[in-house]
């Protein structure tokens, strides 16, 4: 029984060992062991829907064709694509040929603010209000994604921040838009991912509308932090 068990010096106890890190429910298995992204259950291949292609005349003549090669465009040319679909899959997929090899990601997740996205927009000087009601894909992505609260939040971050580091490059940085709510927890993800001595540095800005209240200054900040994937980037 573990009642009967002495730690000291000979037998240290296991917490004396950990290192310092953010922990919740899913991080780890049944075993103790932690969980990896299931990468190979996550890839699939990319679907085109739609190409929106200038004719190379029309580009030719508004001298947009010198911001281009002056060759012929490549069938396997990846510039300006736009992809639709859940960040996670799509990263799983990009893997394949795009490991290692991307020098900047921006990511802008939802902040764990549960599923109210409605939005008070002041038009003219401010004397009528339009409210903007969350859409059905807003209630169903973002409400459904972490049906555990803050434990899930953090997994489904964790797994993005994970697949994030696998394709930046020694040059590459992430970019990680959040605010107040989570701020502090992400920053330990990252930190736990990229390590702390890559940390480059936390960018913030201040807006003007909302966040009045008479109990407490006013919540009107973002934040960016910005990580580098090489130890050796100052």
């Amino acid at each position: 029984m573990a009642g009967n068990i002495r730690w000291g010096l000979d037998n240290p106890h296991p917490f004396s060992k950990m290192k310092t890190e953010l922990i919740w429910e899913g991080k780890y298995d049944e075993y103790g062991n932690r969980r990896a992204v299931d990468v190979a259950g996550s890839a699939m291949p990319l679907q085109k829907i739609e190409t929106v292609d200038q004719p190379r005349s029309e580009a030719a003549a508004s001298g947009q064709i010198e911001l281009f090669e002056k060759e012929n465009k490549r069938l396997d040319d990846f510039r300006n694509m736009l992809i639709w679909g859940d960040n996670k899959l799509v990263m799983a997929s990009l893997l394949k040929d795009f490991k290692g090899k991307i020098d900047l990601i921006y990511i802008d997740p939802p902040f764990d603010v549960g599923a109210d996205f409605t939005m008070s927009i002041p038009l003219g000087d401010e004397k009528e209000i339009v409210e903007k009601d969350q859409s059905a894909l807003e209630m169903v992505a973002y409400r459904d994604m972490w049906g555990k609260g803050t434990d899930s939040y953090l997994h489904m971050m964790y797994e993005r921040f994970l697949l994030a580091k696998e394709l930046l490059s020694e040059q590459g940085s992430i970019y990680v838009h959040c605010d107040y709510r989570v701020v502090h927890l992400l920053r330990s993800l990252l930190e736990e991912i990229f390590g702390y001595q890559n940390f480059q540095n936390e960018i913030q800005w201040c807006y003007s509308i909302g966040g009045k209240g008479s109990k407490r200054f006013g919540r009107k900040h973002d934040t960016k932090r910005c990580c580098n994937n090489c130890i050796n980037i100052l």
